[in-house]
């Protein structure tokens, strides 16, 4: 069965880093960032969350590993 985009389902237009909450939706409970298989979201939207996250992790707001 093949998991849909959350973002296309949730008209989710712009990936913002400072959305923490949605952003760590898409983190295991280490802090790394889910696969595309796990998560279903598209290839497009995936490279944008990645770099949300990244932005967010420098920015402080995330941290780069949970323990």
């Amino acid at each position: 069965m093949k998991k849909h985009c959350y973002f296309k389902k949730n008209n989710i237009e712009h990936i913002d880093y400072k959305d923490v909450a949605l952003i760590e939706k898409f983190l295991t409970p280490s802090g790394r960032i889910m696969a595309r298989k796990n998560t279903g979201v598209s290839a497009k939207k995936q490279r944008a969350l990645s770099l949300a996250i990244k932005r967010a992790r420098f920015m402080g707001l995330l941290p780069y590993v949970r323990s």
